[in-house]
């Protein structure tokens, strides 16, 4: 079950890579728990995205807002019904022209081969200050 769900999470990723979002969305439980950790007032990212047509939302902010020049998912742990992955990624804020770049842990939970819950823990700190 563990490398079904690392697979099933790098798939994910590599469909946001190819800006597929039919595959992405596909890969989640219609009322998937979506969150970046952080206040949405400091980046607007940020905070809960609760169910498949929020996440949509989600990723049109995300589009609107970054332009990434690398988003690497680097380690993949996966524990249970959780995969625990490590990357970077680095983007400029399109609105203030500002580079942010920042380490991450993506968090996911399966349920029934479907992404039942994302959680983001990243440096809230540099990427609210590229936004302001």
């Amino acid at each position: 079950m563990s490398n079904d769900n690392v697979k099933l999470v790098q798939d994910a990723y590599a469909a946001f890579g190819r800006r597929d979002m039919e595959a992405l969305i596909g890969a989640m439980t219609p009322d998937i728990d979506w969150v970046l950790i952080g206040r949405r007032s400091d980046f607007p990212t940020f905070g809960a995205w609760p169910g498949a047509d929020k996440v949509r939302e989600f990723f049109r902010s995300v589009g609107d807002t970054i332009d990434f020049h690398d988003f690497s998912p680097r380690e993949f742990y996966p524990s249970g019904d959780k995969v625990f992955v490590l990357g970077r990624y680095e983007g400029t804020v399109k609105k203030t022209g500002r580079r942010l770049a920042s380490e991450w842990v993506h968090v996911f939970t399966i349920r029934n081969g479907k992404v039942a819950q994302f959680r983001e823990f990243a440096d809230t700190a540099a990427i609210a200050e590229a936004w302001r």
